[in-house]
């Protein structure tokens, strides 16, 4: 197996240059730097990943806790995107990804001593219960730690901006015609929340009253849930003329409700989505949607935990909030306003 010294002594320098140039040590010139790692390359040079944690402190390991209570796993269409981004990111700056869980072998254990002992730097949490004991442990811990859609105090959280994305839907909605609009939001988290309040604050300002009966909780990523919801808010004689679903993938369930009812869309009722993913594209007719970067989510929280476990001196805890984009598509029909 090479060693430095084989490196050293093939480019005529001193072992602890060799050291400097693979370790990416800003005291030997540049051109000593890329004749050392070029040697290395061909002399099929690798780094024993326990002597360089022990040296620098790290594993270059990055920890990411997804739990997703839909049991869609990595083919979730919104969060495949968000951990892809996240990967990217983490192999461009040279780290790994470890999944972390509450399980060691056969023995349960908890996050933070899942984290542990895989030895990662720091964790991105993409999903989880936020309230849960097991989430705060790891939180509170001397982990660093980044945050999606969720704020913790002096922690960095990056958000998908979910109040102005969806002030713009409704604004888009409204200026279609519509002012008779129901609302199927997802469970109750900060996104939830932001989302209604976002919407609520739309229809307050074009002077649209929204009916009680009409704003609705079902599940996200939950077709089945939103097929039913859909069918009992079209049962009623009084009905409304678009409807809000929690996502795009939900969509498909009030979709099939629609059209069992025996309605077309948008002819007889419109409807939109949310989140962008590529399905959306692909479904007849289109659908009109509010697309998240999901892969630049997913990027930004990679980078913000790097920069926190390189950079800790410098570390802003702050909220990192990634625009989106409204997508038109064939769903909101116009209508003569009443």
């Amino acid at each position: 197996m090479t060693s430095l010294k084989d490196i050293a002594l093939q480019c005529g320098v001193s072992v602890a240059t060799v050291s400097k140039a693979l370790n990416d040590q800003q005291d030997i010139g540049e051109e000593t730097r890329r004749k050392i790692r070029q040697k290395a390359e061909e002399l099929g040079y690798t780094t024993n990943a326990a002597a360089r944690a022990l040296k620098t402190k790290r594993t270059y390991n990055l920890g990411v806790l997804f739990v997703d209570p839909t049991h869609g796993g990595l083919a979730h269409e919104f969060f495949s995107t968000v951990l892809d981004g996240i990967r990217a990111e983490a192999e461009r700056s040279g780290y790994d990804i470890t999944f972390i869980n509450c399980n060691i072998g056969k023995q349960e254990t908890s996050y933070l001593q899942h984290c542990l002992y895989r030895g990662v730097d720091g964790v991105v949490i993409a999903s989880a219960d936020f309230k849960a004991p097991m989430v705060l442990e790891l939180v509170n811990s001397s982990l660093p730690v980044v945050t999606l859609d969720h704020v913790f105090n002096d922690h960095i959280a990056v958000m998908s901006d979910n109040i102005r994305g969806m002030e713009e839907l409704t604004r888009y909605v409204i200026s279609k015609g519509h002012r008779r609009l129901a609302f199927i939001h997802g469970e109750k988290t900060s996104v939830t929340v932001n989302r209604l309040s976002g919407f609520y604050r739309v229809c307050e300002e074009l002077g649209v009253s929204v009916k009680d009966k009409w704003i609705r909780e079902s599940v996200y990523h939950d077709s089945e849930g939103c097929y039913r919801m859909t069918g009992e808010l079209l049962a009623d004689k009084d009905r409304p003329s678009c409807i809000f679903f929690p996502d795009d993938y939900s969509f498909i369930g009030g979709s099939n409700a629609i059209r069992e009812a025996g309605l077309r869309i948008p002819e007889d009722i419109s409807a939109v989505g949310y989140d962008g993913i590529p399905l959306s594209r692909v479904m007849s007719p289109v659908l009109t949607t509010w697309r998240q970067d999901t892969t630049g989510l997913g990027r930004t929280a990679a980078e913000k935990l790097i920069g926190l476990i390189e950079r800790p001196k410098t570390a802003i805890f702050d909220r990192v909030v990634v625009k989106g984009s409204l997508q038109e598509g064939g769903t909101v029909a116009p209508i003569a306003s009443v």
